[in-house]
This record gives C-alpha cells, structure tokens and sequence, in this order.
C-alpha cells in the first residue's frame, strides 16, 4: 500500500479535483483506492457525496435545512452512516477519553472508498500544535496524538485491502497539515504557472525537510513498538502543471516566465539539488489543460469529467473534449504509478 499526499502551499490550483479525478481514474485501471480527506474545508467530501449523505454523515439532520424540503426528498443513500469522518475518529483524542475510533470507509464505486472529512477537523490543529513538541521530547501522549492520521489511515487502507492511499490535504503548512504529510509516503505537488505557486515550492520544500528530519531523528528511534509509527518518508514524486484557461501549445507569455522557472525552483526548493536542474521532463509529471467547461456539468452528474455521456449533457465536441480529459487523466495516472515505483 502506497500512500501519496495531495498537496501545495498555495490553494486555489485544482488540488481537490485532482485528487478526486485521480482517484477513480486509478480504480478504473483495476487498483483498488483510498481517497482520505484530511483537509479541514472538506471539499474531497462534498465532490463526492451527495448533501443529503453529508447531512447524514455529519451528525444527522439540522433541521434548518429540512425546512423547505418536502417530506421524502432529503434522505441519504444509506451508505453513510452518522459519525464515521476523520474527525470523529480524533475526538476522542481531542476530548482527552481515548485514543483514535476506527471509521469505516465509504464505498463509492467498485475499487474506490472515502475516508470522509468533516469542517470539525480543524479543532484537532491546536491540540496537534501543543502536542508537537512534546512528541520530539519523547512524550508517549503527544506521539499517539501526532500519529493518529497514520494509524486511522493504516486502518482504513487495511480494511478494504488498498493498494494506493491518496491523502488530499488543505493549502497551509500548519499542525493538521504536517501531521497528514508526515503518514505519507510520497507528494504529488499540483501547480499553476504562477508566481504564488513558485512561492508555495520554495516554502514547502525547506518545511518538508524539517520535519522529516525532527521526526526521524528525534522522535522515530524512541517511539514504543505499541504504537504503530510512520516513517514520514515524504518522497516528493514532482509535479502536475494546472494550466489555466489558455492554449496548451500557446500560453501566453506570462505564464511561459513561470513555466521556466518552475524546475529549478522545484530542484533547488524541494529536492535540495546544487546546482539546480532546469531540466522539465525530469519533474514534470503531467501537465493538465483546463477543464473548467466541463465541471458543471461533471457537478450535476456527480461523476469524473472523463465519464460525462450524452446523457450528461455532453454532446458533440464536449464529448471528444471528454475523451480528451479521459486520455490525460489516464496517462497521468499511469505516470503516477510509474514514478511511485522510481522512488521505492
């Protein structure tokens, strides 16, 4: 089981969809996958279920969005059940009674599962930001605290026999995020061409390593054989280019500055490498034209953009433009594989 973080310190870059797409592209070429939601917004979640399943899993009904509802209409699909998120999982962490509540993944399709996130998670980043330090201090408490993702994570993946574990996360270098990226074995990083995304490289880098360092030097050697501990490997895998609304084989000049830039920066940045290389093929993992016609209508359907049919709404070129997306989305995840077997 491979474990593969989603991630960039800089939002707003197609993260989330990424990682959903990915998800069932690698579970339509026969892996078996689970996609975690480990950012504290949600949004691997609510892509994939439907609002009344939501509902129902964050803690049942509110009422306040029954109201307008018709009797009969607001009912889940009845493959979530109530309190089985990432962050029910901590709470009983949090709340000081215990230690992690195995949840069950939720099964969206043959080969793919959700571990499912909920907006409660952010109350766990204060009590992994206290709880940190006290792990690098050999703290027994504090390293079941900061292992809790590994351990729920593990669970999971060993519960529906996954071969790939992939683990969006949100766009901060805070406790939460360091705690998701530290139970995984690789990063894939999506970028744009940018001059913000540039700027996420050369800030995620240097943090990487820091905390790859601390945990596996200070707190690794003295954790008990009882708690199941992750390695914090981190392998960066490269990068997935998120173009903009433009021509592939003619972006405009703006974006070709950043473009160029983009592998010496990710060289020098992530992978630590002096004098940095400016070589793209090397690190460049896939480069994604943008799909944004059609999302609404991937929304609706509640399915990838690579599966859109006629009955979807896509017809005539939006159908080769799907099939567009499916070939791209395809060798990305064959790529993907291919790199994840390079780093083992």
């Amino acid at each position: 089981m491979t474990s593969i973080a989603m991630f960039n310190n800089k939002g707003g870059v197609g993260k989330t969809t990424l990682t959903y797409h990915l998800a069932h592209m690698l579970s339509r070429l026969g892996h078996r996958v689970l996609a975690v939601d480990l950012d504290p917004q949600a949004n691997l979640t609510s892509m994939c279920l439907d609002e009344s399943d939501i509902e129902e899993l964050w803690n049942g009904s509110s009422g306040l969005a029954d109201e307008d509802v018709p009797p009969g209409v607001a009912h889940s699909s009845g493959q979530v059940c109530e309190g089985q998120t990432v962050a029910d999982a901590v709470r009983p962490i949090l709340e000081g009674t215990g230690d992690v509540a195995p949840v069950n993944p939720i099964a969206l399709k043959t080969g793919l599962w959700l571990l499912p996130g909920s907006l409660d998670l952010s109350r766990f980043e204060d009590k992994l930001s206290s709880e940190w330090f006290k792990s690098l201090a050999g703290d027994i408490a504090a390293i079941r605290t900061t292992t809790a993702f590994h351990r729920i994570v593990k669970h999971a993946g060993e519960a529906v026999d996954a071969d790939v574990v992939l683990i969006d996360v949100g766009p901060s270098l805070g406790a939460i995020n360091r705690a998701a990226l530290i139970a995984a074995d690789t990063v894939l990083m999506p970028l744009a061409a940018d001059l913000f995304s540039l700027k996420g490289l050369s800030n995620l880098g240097p943090t990487l390593r820091g905390w790859r360092h601390n945990w596996q030097s200070l707190v690794l050697p003295g954790v008990p054989a009882s708690i199941p501990a992750p390695t914090a490997t981190m392998t960066p895998l490269g990068y997935v280019i998120m173009q903009p609304e433009m021509r592939l084989d003619r972006p405009v000049k703006a974006y070709e500055r950043w473009l160029r830039r983009i592998p010496a920066v990710y060289s020098a940045d992530v992978l630590d490498q002096h004098p940095p290389s400016h070589d793209d093929n090397q690190y460049r993992i896939a480069t994604l034209r943008n799909y944004r016609s059609l999302m609404p209508l991937a929304h609706d359907a509640r399915k990838p953009m690579f599966d859109l049919k006629a009955a979807d709404g896509a017809l005539g070129s939006t159908q080769k433009y799907v099939q567009t997306c499916y070939r791209e989305f395809r060798d990305l995840a064959e790529n993907v594989l291919r790199r994840v077997d390079e780093v083992r």
